[in-house]
Protein backbone atom coordinates (compact mmCIF):
# COMPACT_ATOMS: atom_id res chain seq x y z
CA UNK A 1 0.00 0.00 0.00
CA UNK A 2 1.26 3.49 -0.83
CA UNK A 3 -0.24 6.94 -0.36
CA UNK A 4 -1.22 8.88 -3.48
CA UNK A 5 -2.63 12.36 -3.99
CA UNK A 6 -5.38 12.82 -6.58
CA UNK A 7 -5.75 16.30 -8.03
CA UNK A 8 -8.25 18.14 -10.24
CA UNK A 9 -7.29 17.32 -13.87
CA UNK A 10 -7.09 19.82 -16.71
CA UNK A 11 -10.50 21.53 -16.94
CA UNK A 12 -9.82 23.72 -19.95
CA UNK A 13 -10.48 27.43 -19.56
CA UNK A 14 -12.82 26.97 -16.57
CA UNK A 15 -11.69 28.58 -13.32
CA UNK A 16 -12.87 28.43 -9.71
CA UNK A 17 -15.25 25.54 -10.35
CA UNK A 18 -17.45 24.56 -7.43
CA UNK A 19 -17.45 21.23 -5.61
CA UNK A 20 -21.13 20.24 -5.65
CA UNK A 21 -20.94 16.62 -4.48
CA UNK A 22 -18.64 14.40 -2.43
CA UNK A 23 -19.04 10.87 -3.75
CA UNK A 24 -16.88 9.12 -1.12
CA UNK A 25 -15.96 9.54 2.53
CA UNK A 26 -12.89 8.70 4.62
CA UNK A 27 -12.46 4.95 4.84
CA UNK A 28 -14.40 4.15 1.67
CA UNK A 29 -12.93 1.79 -0.90
CA UNK A 30 -12.86 3.08 -4.47
CA UNK A 31 -12.07 1.37 -7.78
CA UNK A 32 -10.18 2.77 -10.73
CA UNK A 33 -12.32 5.41 -12.50
CA UNK A 34 -14.70 5.59 -9.56
CA UNK A 35 -16.06 9.08 -8.88
CA UNK A 36 -14.43 10.98 -6.02
CA UNK A 37 -16.22 14.32 -6.33
CA UNK A 38 -18.41 16.22 -8.76
CA UNK A 39 -17.45 19.74 -9.84
CA UNK A 40 -19.48 22.26 -11.78
CA UNK A 41 -18.53 25.20 -13.98
CA UNK A 42 -20.88 27.71 -15.55
CA UNK A 43 -21.34 25.32 -18.48
CA UNK A 44 -21.60 21.80 -17.07
CA UNK A 45 -20.82 19.44 -14.22
CA UNK A 46 -18.25 16.65 -14.35
CA UNK A 47 -16.96 13.86 -12.14
CA UNK A 48 -13.35 13.68 -10.98
CA UNK A 49 -12.43 9.98 -11.26
CA UNK A 50 -9.85 8.07 -9.27
CA UNK A 51 -6.85 6.82 -11.27
CA UNK A 52 -6.23 4.19 -8.55
CA UNK A 53 -8.00 1.47 -6.64
CA UNK A 54 -7.63 1.81 -2.90
CA UNK A 55 -8.98 3.26 0.33
CA UNK A 56 -9.76 6.92 0.91
CA UNK A 57 -7.59 8.14 3.79
CA UNK A 58 -8.39 11.85 3.46
CA UNK A 59 -10.82 14.12 1.61
CA UNK A 60 -9.08 17.43 0.93
CA UNK A 61 -12.05 19.47 -0.36
CA UNK A 62 -15.40 20.56 1.03
CA UNK A 63 -18.85 21.03 -0.45
CA UNK A 64 -19.14 24.49 -1.92
CA UNK A 65 -15.39 24.99 -2.16
CA UNK A 66 -14.04 26.52 -5.37
CA UNK A 67 -11.11 24.67 -6.94
CA UNK A 68 -8.88 24.78 -10.00
CA UNK A 69 -6.73 22.32 -11.98
CA UNK A 70 -4.03 20.84 -9.73
CA UNK A 71 -6.01 21.24 -6.50
CA UNK A 72 -5.66 18.14 -4.29
CA UNK A 73 -8.95 16.27 -4.02
CA UNK A 74 -8.09 13.30 -1.81
CA UNK A 75 -5.32 11.07 -0.51
CA UNK A 76 -5.70 7.35 -1.20
CA UNK A 77 -3.99 4.28 0.22
CA UNK A 78 -3.41 2.65 -3.14
CA UNK A 79 -3.65 -1.04 -3.78
CA UNK A 80 -3.66 -0.95 -7.57
CA UNK A 81 -2.90 1.65 -10.26
CA UNK A 82 -4.41 2.06 -13.68
CA UNK A 83 -2.81 0.07 -16.52
CA UNK A 84 -1.67 3.33 -18.12
CA UNK A 85 -0.48 5.51 -15.26
CA UNK A 86 -1.78 9.07 -15.33
CA UNK A 87 0.63 11.92 -15.92
CA UNK A 88 2.47 13.54 -13.08
CA UNK A 89 0.31 16.61 -13.61
CA UNK A 90 -2.75 14.58 -12.69
CA UNK A 91 -1.40 12.53 -9.78
CA UNK A 92 1.59 13.08 -7.53
CA UNK A 93 3.13 10.51 -5.21
CA UNK A 94 3.51 11.56 -1.58
CA UNK A 95 7.26 11.63 -0.86
CA UNK A 96 8.32 9.10 1.77
CA UNK A 97 9.90 10.37 4.99
CA UNK A 98 13.70 9.92 5.21
CA UNK A 99 14.65 6.73 6.97
CA UNK A 100 16.76 8.52 9.64
CA UNK A 101 13.91 10.86 10.64
CA UNK A 102 11.36 9.33 12.99
CA UNK A 103 7.93 9.33 11.40
CA UNK A 104 5.58 12.01 12.55
CA UNK A 105 2.62 11.11 14.65
CA UNK A 106 -0.42 10.62 12.46
CA UNK A 107 -2.65 13.64 12.13
CA UNK A 108 -6.06 13.33 13.77
CA UNK A 109 -8.70 12.21 11.31
CA UNK A 110 -10.78 15.00 9.79
CA UNK A 111 -14.25 15.54 11.08
CA UNK A 112 -16.78 13.57 9.04
CA UNK A 113 -18.74 15.64 6.57
CA UNK A 114 -22.44 15.48 7.43
CA UNK A 115 -25.01 14.48 4.88
CA UNK A 116 -26.56 17.89 5.24
CA UNK A 117 -25.36 21.11 6.73
CA UNK A 118 -26.31 21.93 10.35
CA UNK A 119 -29.90 23.12 10.49
CA UNK A 120 -31.16 25.94 12.65
CA UNK A 121 -34.83 26.80 12.91
CA UNK A 122 -35.30 30.52 13.44
CA UNK A 123 -38.19 32.28 15.11
CA UNK A 124 -40.28 32.70 11.95
CA UNK A 125 -40.21 28.97 11.27
CA UNK A 126 -37.70 29.11 8.42
CA UNK A 127 -34.70 26.79 8.39
CA UNK A 128 -31.11 27.84 7.76
CA UNK A 129 -28.61 25.27 6.42
CA UNK A 130 -25.01 26.32 7.11
CA UNK A 131 -21.84 24.96 8.69
CA UNK A 132 -20.07 26.41 11.75
CA UNK A 133 -17.44 28.27 9.69
CA UNK A 134 -20.13 29.93 7.59
CA UNK A 135 -22.08 30.95 10.71
CA UNK A 136 -18.93 32.40 12.26
CA UNK A 137 -18.21 34.41 9.10
CA UNK A 138 -21.79 35.70 9.05
CA UNK A 139 -21.51 36.83 12.67
CA UNK A 140 -18.22 38.62 11.95
CA UNK A 141 -19.78 40.49 9.00
CA UNK A 142 -23.07 41.20 10.75
CA UNK A 143 -25.10 39.21 8.22
CA UNK A 144 -28.38 37.47 9.00
CA UNK A 145 -28.26 34.06 7.36
CA UNK A 146 -32.03 34.17 6.96
CA UNK A 147 -31.50 36.75 4.21
CA UNK A 148 -28.77 34.85 2.34
CA UNK A 149 -29.82 32.50 -0.49
CA UNK A 150 -27.86 29.24 -0.42
CA UNK A 151 -26.22 27.89 -3.57
CA UNK A 152 -25.08 24.55 -2.12
CA UNK A 153 -26.89 21.21 -2.22
CA UNK A 154 -30.36 21.36 -0.63
CA UNK A 155 -30.00 25.11 -0.23
CA UNK A 156 -26.88 24.94 1.95
CA UNK A 157 -25.25 28.35 2.52
CA UNK A 158 -21.52 28.43 1.78
CA UNK A 159 -18.95 31.15 2.46
CA UNK A 160 -19.17 32.58 -1.04
CA UNK A 161 -22.91 33.08 -0.56
CA UNK A 162 -22.24 35.25 2.50
CA UNK A 163 -19.46 37.18 0.75
CA UNK A 164 -21.62 37.65 -2.33
CA UNK A 165 -24.50 38.91 -0.19
CA UNK A 166 -22.23 41.51 1.43
CA UNK A 167 -20.74 42.53 -1.93
CA UNK A 168 -24.20 42.94 -3.47
CA UNK A 169 -25.33 45.08 -0.52
CA UNK A 170 -22.26 47.31 -0.85
CA UNK A 171 -22.77 47.59 -4.63
CA UNK A 172 -26.40 48.60 -4.19
CA UNK A 173 -25.33 51.30 -1.75
CA UNK A 174 -22.64 52.62 -4.10
CA UNK A 175 -24.44 52.60 -7.47
CA UNK A 176 -27.69 51.47 -9.13
CA UNK A 177 -25.94 48.52 -10.84
CA UNK A 178 -22.53 47.73 -12.29
CA UNK A 179 -23.95 48.58 -15.71
CA UNK A 180 -25.31 51.92 -14.52
CA UNK A 181 -28.88 50.72 -15.08
CA UNK A 182 -31.69 51.32 -12.57
CA UNK A 183 -32.65 48.23 -10.63
CA UNK A 184 -36.08 46.70 -10.90
CA UNK A 185 -38.10 47.56 -7.79
CA UNK A 186 -38.72 44.79 -5.27
CA UNK A 187 -42.41 43.84 -5.31
CA UNK A 188 -44.24 41.71 -2.79
CA UNK A 189 -46.26 39.60 -5.21
CA UNK A 190 -47.86 37.68 -2.33
CA UNK A 191 -50.20 40.68 -1.93
CA UNK A 192 -51.92 39.58 -5.13
CA UNK A 193 -52.15 35.86 -4.51
CA UNK A 194 -50.18 32.69 -3.62
CA UNK A 195 -46.57 32.70 -4.79
CA UNK A 196 -43.57 30.39 -4.66
CA UNK A 197 -39.93 31.30 -5.23
CA UNK A 198 -37.90 28.58 -6.97
CA UNK A 199 -34.11 29.01 -7.27
CA UNK A 200 -32.48 28.71 -10.68
CA UNK A 201 -30.15 25.77 -11.21
CA UNK A 202 -26.47 26.70 -11.20
CA UNK A 203 -26.23 26.27 -14.97
CA UNK A 204 -29.32 28.40 -15.58
CA UNK A 205 -28.08 31.07 -13.17
CA UNK A 206 -24.59 31.25 -14.64
CA UNK A 207 -25.97 30.99 -18.16
CA UNK A 208 -28.23 33.95 -17.43
CA UNK A 209 -25.20 35.98 -16.31
CA UNK A 210 -23.32 35.05 -19.49
CA UNK A 211 -26.29 35.96 -21.70
CA UNK A 212 -26.72 39.27 -19.88
CA UNK A 213 -23.02 40.03 -20.35
CA UNK A 214 -23.30 39.22 -24.06
CA UNK A 215 -26.43 41.34 -24.44
CA UNK A 216 -24.73 44.33 -22.80
CA UNK A 217 -21.45 44.01 -24.71
CA UNK A 218 -22.51 42.84 -28.19
CA UNK A 219 -24.21 45.20 -30.65
CA UNK A 220 -26.91 42.78 -31.77
CA UNK A 221 -28.55 42.76 -35.17
CA UNK A 222 -30.82 39.91 -36.31
CA UNK A 223 -31.71 39.13 -39.93
CA UNK A 224 -34.54 36.78 -40.84
CA UNK A 225 -35.07 34.69 -43.96
CA UNK A 226 -36.49 31.36 -45.10
CA UNK A 227 -34.79 28.47 -46.85
CA UNK A 228 -36.70 26.21 -49.22
CA UNK A 229 -35.66 22.77 -47.93
CA UNK A 230 -38.26 20.74 -49.82
CA UNK A 231 -35.66 18.71 -51.72
CA UNK A 232 -33.39 18.41 -48.66
CA UNK A 233 -36.27 17.08 -46.55
CA UNK A 234 -37.14 14.56 -49.25
CA UNK A 235 -33.52 13.42 -49.39
CA UNK A 236 -33.29 13.19 -45.60
CA UNK A 237 -36.45 11.12 -45.36
CA UNK A 238 -35.19 8.77 -48.08
CA UNK A 239 -32.26 7.93 -45.76
CA UNK A 240 -34.50 6.76 -42.91
CA UNK A 241 -33.77 3.05 -43.51
CA UNK A 242 -30.01 3.67 -43.61
CA UNK A 243 -30.23 5.70 -40.42
CA UNK A 244 -32.10 2.90 -38.69
CA UNK A 245 -29.53 0.36 -39.87
CA UNK A 246 -26.77 2.56 -38.42
CA UNK A 247 -28.67 2.89 -35.15
CA UNK A 248 -28.80 6.63 -35.75
CA UNK A 249 -31.42 9.34 -36.07
CA UNK A 250 -30.85 11.65 -39.01
CA UNK A 251 -32.44 15.04 -38.27
CA UNK A 252 -32.16 18.27 -40.20
CA UNK A 253 -29.59 19.66 -37.75
CA UNK A 254 -26.44 17.95 -39.11
CA UNK A 255 -27.26 19.21 -42.61
CA UNK A 256 -27.64 22.77 -41.30
CA UNK A 257 -24.44 22.55 -39.25
CA UNK A 258 -22.55 21.23 -42.28
CA UNK A 259 -23.93 24.01 -44.50
CA UNK A 260 -22.97 26.65 -41.90
CA UNK A 261 -19.40 25.34 -41.72
CA UNK A 262 -19.15 25.43 -45.52
CA UNK A 263 -20.54 28.96 -45.56
CA UNK A 264 -18.07 30.15 -42.90
CA UNK A 265 -15.29 29.33 -45.34
CA UNK A 266 -16.75 31.86 -47.77
CA UNK A 267 -17.49 34.41 -45.02
CA UNK A 268 -14.52 34.13 -42.62
CA UNK A 269 -15.44 37.29 -40.68
CA UNK A 270 -18.41 35.44 -39.17
CA UNK A 271 -15.94 32.82 -37.91
CA UNK A 272 -13.91 35.41 -35.99
CA UNK A 273 -13.83 37.19 -32.63
CA UNK A 274 -13.18 40.79 -31.77
CA UNK A 275 -9.97 41.42 -29.86
CA UNK A 276 -10.32 42.75 -26.28
CA UNK A 277 -9.99 46.37 -27.45
CA UNK A 278 -12.62 45.83 -30.18
CA UNK A 279 -10.30 47.39 -32.75
CA UNK A 280 -9.36 44.22 -34.64
CA UNK A 281 -10.61 40.77 -35.61
CA UNK A 282 -9.09 37.43 -34.62
CA UNK A 283 -9.72 35.27 -37.69
CA UNK A 284 -9.97 31.56 -36.88
CA UNK A 285 -8.73 29.03 -39.40
CA UNK A 286 -10.90 26.25 -38.03
CA UNK A 287 -14.63 25.66 -38.09
CA UNK A 288 -15.83 24.39 -34.73
CA UNK A 289 -19.61 24.78 -34.47
CA UNK A 290 -21.58 24.70 -31.23
CA UNK A 291 -25.20 23.58 -31.01
CA UNK A 292 -27.64 24.30 -28.20
CA UNK A 293 -29.03 21.38 -26.16
CA UNK A 294 -31.99 21.82 -23.81
CA UNK A 295 -31.45 19.93 -20.54
CA UNK A 296 -33.21 19.86 -17.18
CA UNK A 297 -30.37 21.95 -15.74
CA UNK A 298 -30.56 24.56 -18.50
CA UNK A 299 -29.25 25.27 -21.98
CA UNK A 300 -25.83 23.75 -22.76
CA UNK A 301 -23.76 24.26 -25.92
CA UNK A 302 -21.47 21.34 -26.88
CA UNK A 303 -18.99 21.99 -29.69
CA UNK A 304 -18.50 19.92 -32.86
CA UNK A 305 -14.89 20.18 -34.02
CA UNK A 306 -13.68 20.53 -37.63
CA UNK A 307 -17.20 20.33 -39.05
CA UNK A 308 -15.93 21.20 -42.53
CA UNK A 309 -13.90 17.96 -42.59
CA UNK A 310 -16.76 15.64 -41.61
CA UNK A 311 -19.71 14.12 -43.41
CA UNK A 312 -23.34 14.32 -42.38
CA UNK A 313 -23.44 10.78 -40.97
CA UNK A 314 -20.44 11.45 -38.73
CA UNK A 315 -21.93 14.75 -37.58
CA UNK A 316 -25.27 13.09 -36.82
CA UNK A 317 -23.51 10.53 -34.62
CA UNK A 318 -21.51 13.19 -32.78
CA UNK A 319 -24.60 15.34 -32.24
CA UNK A 320 -26.47 12.39 -30.72
CA UNK A 321 -23.50 11.46 -28.50
CA UNK A 322 -22.83 15.00 -27.25
CA UNK A 323 -26.54 15.63 -26.66
CA UNK A 324 -26.75 12.54 -24.45
CA UNK A 325 -23.62 13.57 -22.53
CA UNK A 326 -25.12 17.05 -22.04
CA UNK A 327 -28.39 15.70 -20.68
CA UNK A 328 -26.59 13.39 -18.25
CA UNK A 329 -24.08 16.03 -17.12
CA UNK A 330 -21.03 14.16 -18.42
CA UNK A 331 -19.55 16.64 -20.91
CA UNK A 332 -15.88 17.49 -20.47
CA UNK A 333 -14.58 21.09 -20.63
CA UNK A 334 -12.94 20.30 -23.97
CA UNK A 335 -16.35 19.38 -25.41
CA UNK A 336 -17.75 22.75 -24.33
CA UNK A 337 -15.03 25.10 -25.57
CA UNK A 338 -13.47 26.33 -28.80
CA UNK A 339 -16.62 27.12 -30.79
CA UNK A 340 -16.50 29.85 -33.44
CA UNK A 341 -20.20 29.79 -34.46
CA UNK A 342 -23.37 28.45 -32.82
CA UNK A 343 -26.61 26.94 -34.15
CA UNK A 344 -29.71 27.04 -31.94
CA UNK A 345 -32.64 24.99 -33.19
CA UNK A 346 -36.10 25.28 -31.66
CA UNK A 347 -37.32 22.34 -33.75
CA UNK A 348 -41.03 21.65 -33.61
CA UNK A 349 -41.44 24.20 -30.81
CA UNK A 350 -39.97 27.00 -32.94
CA UNK A 351 -42.07 29.63 -34.65
CA UNK A 352 -41.49 31.82 -37.68
CA UNK A 353 -38.34 33.34 -36.20
CA UNK A 354 -36.64 34.57 -33.04
CA UNK A 355 -33.66 36.68 -31.99
CA UNK A 356 -30.92 34.41 -30.62
CA UNK A 357 -28.29 36.09 -28.42
CA UNK A 358 -24.71 35.84 -29.69
CA UNK A 359 -22.62 33.40 -27.66
CA UNK A 360 -19.72 35.83 -27.03
CA UNK A 361 -16.80 35.87 -27.72
CA UNK A 362 -18.25 34.43 -30.94
CA UNK A 363 -19.56 36.98 -33.43
CA UNK A 364 -22.64 35.23 -34.84
CA UNK A 365 -25.32 32.67 -34.04
CA UNK A 366 -27.97 31.05 -36.26
CA UNK A 367 -31.47 30.36 -34.97
CA UNK A 368 -33.65 27.75 -36.70
CA UNK A 369 -37.43 27.81 -36.43
CA UNK A 370 -40.13 25.25 -37.23
CA UNK A 371 -40.50 23.66 -40.68
CA UNK A 372 -43.70 24.79 -42.35
CA UNK A 373 -45.43 23.99 -45.61
CA UNK A 374 -46.14 27.20 -47.56
CA UNK A 375 -47.40 28.10 -51.04
CA UNK A 376 -44.58 29.49 -53.19
CA UNK A 377 -44.87 31.05 -56.62
CA UNK A 378 -42.82 29.15 -59.23
CA UNK A 379 -43.41 31.63 -62.04
CA UNK A 380 -46.61 30.11 -63.33
CA UNK A 381 -48.46 28.80 -60.29
CA UNK A 382 -48.31 28.37 -56.52
CA UNK A 383 -46.93 25.07 -55.26
CA UNK A 384 -46.46 23.69 -51.73
CA UNK A 385 -42.88 23.98 -50.47
CA UNK A 386 -41.25 23.10 -47.13
CA UNK A 387 -39.76 26.28 -45.68
CA UNK A 388 -37.24 26.59 -42.83
CA UNK A 389 -37.12 29.92 -40.91
CA UNK A 390 -33.57 31.22 -40.33
CA UNK A 391 -32.59 33.98 -37.87
CA UNK A 392 -28.97 35.16 -37.93
CA UNK A 393 -27.84 37.37 -35.05
CA UNK A 394 -24.42 38.97 -35.27
CA UNK A 395 -22.23 41.65 -33.70
CA UNK A 396 -22.74 44.77 -35.80
CA UNK A 397 -19.34 46.13 -34.71
CA UNK A 398 -17.68 43.41 -36.80
CA UNK A 399 -20.33 42.47 -39.37
CA UNK A 400 -22.32 44.93 -41.44
CA UNK A 401 -25.78 44.34 -42.85
CA UNK A 402 -24.55 43.46 -46.33
CA UNK A 403 -22.21 40.77 -45.01
CA UNK A 404 -24.91 39.33 -42.76
CA UNK A 405 -27.46 39.40 -45.57
CA UNK A 406 -25.09 37.71 -48.03
CA UNK A 407 -24.28 35.00 -45.48
CA UNK A 408 -27.96 34.20 -45.01
CA UNK A 409 -28.64 34.33 -48.75
CA UNK A 410 -25.85 31.88 -49.54
CA UNK A 411 -26.96 29.63 -46.68
CA UNK A 412 -30.48 29.44 -48.14
CA UNK A 413 -28.95 28.42 -51.48
CA UNK A 414 -26.88 25.67 -49.88
CA UNK A 415 -29.87 24.31 -47.98
CA UNK A 416 -32.04 24.61 -51.07
CA UNK A 417 -29.67 22.46 -53.08
CA UNK A 418 -27.45 20.37 -50.81
CA UNK A 419 -25.44 19.22 -53.83
CA UNK A 420 -23.63 22.56 -53.67
CA UNK A 421 -21.75 21.25 -50.60
CA UNK A 422 -19.71 18.90 -52.79
CA UNK A 423 -18.68 21.57 -55.29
Amino acid sequence: MSAREVVIPDIGDAEDVEVIELCVARGDHIDIDGALIVIESDKASMEVPSPFAGTVSEIKVELGEHVNAGHVVAILDVAREAAVPPSEDAVRAEPPAPAEVPPKAPAPPPEPIPATAPVETVSDGAQVYAGPAVRRLARELGVSLREVPGSGPRGRIVKDDVKGFVKAAMTRAAAPTSAGLPRMPAIDFSKFGPVEEVPLTRIRHRGARNLHRSWLNVVHVTQHDEADVTDLEGFRRSLADQAQAKGSKLTLLPFVVKACAENLGAFPRLCASLNPDADGLILKHYRHVGFAVDTEEGLIVPVLRDVDRKGVWELAGEIAELSELARTGRLTPDQLSGGCFTVSSLGRQGGTGFTPIVNAPEIAILGIGRLEMKPRWNGTAFEPRTMLPLSLSYDHRAINGVEGGNFVLELTRLLGDIRRLVL
